[in-house]
């Protein structure tokens, strides 16, 4: 497996640079490609590495930029809090890993569960003011945010 590494990482690198616009970035994320595959308990034989390394980085360059867009909207809204009431920076970081963990976990549902959830949770609207908004009946906005927080309480198998 090193012989993948060594074949096929300044590739991978460029690749990502090319994408990125970003030298460190792009290292940072050849890396963590690479540890995927090589992690692996039993790595699978690789007949085309370029298109495997590629798939995985593909995933890897979504997740950097959904990640980024959550963080400047984050930092977006920290900016208009007055100084005092501003988070530390570790709690600001966990906060994000919290919000882009939120996210993935949304990301699979499907459009309608994820709005009545969100208006929920972040707009505070009723299940009634939900129901309208969404047109659906308010018994339908239950099982959304129902549905909603079982999948961000028990997606790591009840660790929520």
């Amino acid at each position: 497996m090193g012989e993948l590494y060594a074949d096929h990482h300044s590739w991978l690198q460029a690749w990502l640079r090319r994408r990125l616009g970003d030298a460190f970035t792009a290292a940072d994320l050849a890396h963590d490609t690479f540890l995927r595959v090589l992690s692996k308990e039993a790595p699978p034989a690789i007949r085309e590495p370029r298109a495997l390394l590629v798939t995985i980085a593909g995933g890897l360059v979504i997740n950097y930029h959904r990640r980024r867009r959550i963080e400047l909207a984050y930092l977006e809204a920290l900016a208009l809090l007055p100084e005092p009431s501003a988070p530390s920076p570790e709690a600001r970081a966990l906060m994000i890993e919290t919000l882009v963990e939120i996210d993935r976990l949304l990301d699979g549902l499907p459009r309608l569960v994820r709005q009545a959830f969100l208006l929920s949770q972040l707009d505070g609207l009723r299940q009634g003011e939900i129901a309208a908004r969404l047109g659906v009946s308010v018994p339908t906005v239950k099982r959304y945010i129902a549905r909603a927080l079982e999948q961000c309480c028990f997606a790591d198998g009840g660790a929520g």
